[in-house]
């Protein structure tokens, strides 16, 4: 279970490590209130019936190395040989079993969960409602949205699935149902009522969009599954609001529309390409709907445009407030990054927005970042503090990819940090995936090429052996650090 920490009256969001939140509405066209006895004598039974045997849990394990008690990690050693050399002598590799949920969404055996119940993991086992278990294969891990995608090595068996519900159509107040297993304790079902929609502060995922729901839900839920009434899937359950990490009845899961798009990216050629606006967005305030003239503080303010962005093209301009994308309201930039996100590349998407106090509308084609200028992605190798570590040039596909919490600009460029090993010095020294590159020993890095020709010139000269001066920008911040 990983618990992430709240500022305001110590509450934490707790991710779900098993299990199923499932949604559901009345099947009758008409929502209504118990108006007798018999209406209140009605069961959920059917509803769990359908659903449950596609709910599985899922078992990810992991190869853990730790580091014991030794000799040979004592500070005199690391003074005189380094300070790896007990790691030879003090490393112990174990085993780690994780358990969460998982939905089988076809009968082919394709199962959706969260990224953070198999994050690591190196081999899967789903273990299906009437206990046969089955071994696994990862076909999609997706960080950004905190969504997995495995497939059960079956080729024979057809599995119980469920199909996908729009998750636009839930209304606050449709029952739901909450199917998972919490605790451990095994598979257990709880009701409640959808509570909100579009909550965009959990802070969980890239895209926020979350269905609230208070159906009791526990650590051992993540990774189930939101279902209608008709036994259809709207989301998969992510995280819980409380104080004690025990459910106090705020639960999130991620709408069905969002995870769709990750399970047709598994099934086609495994990448997920969202459209790109290339824009940078600002939430309207009371004070800022007072100065724009709007009547309430509702949508998204326009700030910053890619010279290339496709609402730029489409005559959209800094200063408006985007209100509507595709009929569906702007309260907020999270939710057009969500609406963007589920959109298809290549369709067309109609954006409502203020200028001025006047309503206007745009159509806008949805394309994916451009990959301008060519990333030239390489690891770098040589006797000096970059050894191992992968980088590439920054362009707007790249920049999408890395995501929000890394705060890049929208016309950002020069040289970024992919990835580097935990056991390089870069690593020892503090550098991290996503800085970027800015200047070394005093020379601007404007791209990769630039920067293998400085630590070439460096490796001539025997700087390796000397003082490393480095300028990187992180999370938006300027770090200025000297390596001897």
């Amino acid at each position: 279970m990983s618990i992430f920490g709240v500022t305001r009256r110590s509450l934490k969001f707790v991710l779900l490590m098993t299990g199923v939140l499932v949604l559901t509405s009345m099947v009758s066209a008409e929502p209504r209130i118990p108006e007798s006895l018999k209406d209140m004598q009605l069961s959920f039974a059917p509803v769990v019936e359908q659903a449950a045997p596609a709910v599985v849990n899922v078992y990810a394990t992991r190869r853990v190395t730790s580091r014991r008690p030794s000799l040979f990690n004592d500070r005199f050693f690391e003074e005189f040989f380094g300070r790896s050399f007990g790691d030879n002598f003090g490393q112990r590799e174990r085993l780690e079993n994780s358990l969460g949920s998982g939905v089988i969404v076809s009968s082919e055996g394709i199962v959706v969960t969260n990224n953070h119940v198999i994050s690591g993991a190196e081999a899967f086992k789903v273990v299906l409602s009437d206990r046969r278990e089955f071994s696994a294969e990862l076909l999609l891990a997706d960080e950004r949205t905190d969504l997995a995608v495995l497939k059960i090595l079956d080729t024979v068996e057809q599995f119980p699935a469920l199909p996908f519900r729009n998750s636009d159509t839930v209304n606050v107040g449709d029952f739901v149902l909450a199917i998972g297993n919490p605790f451990g304790v095994g598979q257990t079902v709880t009701n409640g009522i959808v509570s909100a929609l579009a909550r965009t502060s959990v802070g969980v995922t890239d895209f926020q969009s979350f269905i609230q729901t208070d159906a009791p839900i526990n650590p051992g839920n993540s990774g189930g599954a939101l279902v209608t009434m008709d036994g259809r899937l709207l989301g998969v359950n992510t995280a819980i609001y409380t104080r004690s990490g025990g459910s106090v009845g705020i639960g999130f899961a991620i709408p069905s529309n969002m995870v769709q798009q990750v399970v047709d990216a598994a099934l086609s050629d495994g990448k997920i390409v969202r459209p790109w606006a290339g824009v940078e967005l600002q939430k309207v305030s009371q004070s800022l709907a007072q100065t724009l003239g709007l009547a309430k503080p509702v949508g998204a303010l326009i700030v910053k445009l890619h010279p290339n962005s496709p609402l730029r093209k489409a005559g959209i301009k800094s200063g408006d407030v985007v209100t509507m994308f595709n009929g569906k309201e702007i309260l907020e930039p999270e939710n057009f990054r969500y609406r963007l996100a589920v959109a298809g590349i290549g369709d067309k998407a109609t954006i409502g927005f203020l200028r001025q106090g006047n309503r206007k509308t745009a159509n806008v084609k949805l394309v994916a970042p451009p990959d301008v200028p060519p990333r030239n992605e390489m690891t770098l190798t040589g006797q000096h503090i970059f050894n191992a570590v992968r980088v590439s040039n920054l362009n707007p596909a790249v920049v999408d990819e890395m995501g929000q919490a890394l705060k890049l600009g929208l016309e950002e460029k020069g040289v970024i940090v992919l990835s580097l090993d935990k056991r390089a010095r870069a690593a020892r020294v503090g550098l991290r995936p996503g800085d970027i590159i800015l200047a070394i020993n005093g020379t601007k890095i404007d791209n990769v090429a630039g920067l293998v020709a400085l630590l070439n010139k460096f490796s001539e000269l025997n700087q390796p052996s000397g003082q490393w001066n480095l300028e990187l920008r992180r999370a938006g911040r300027i770090i200025r650090t000297t390596i001897r």
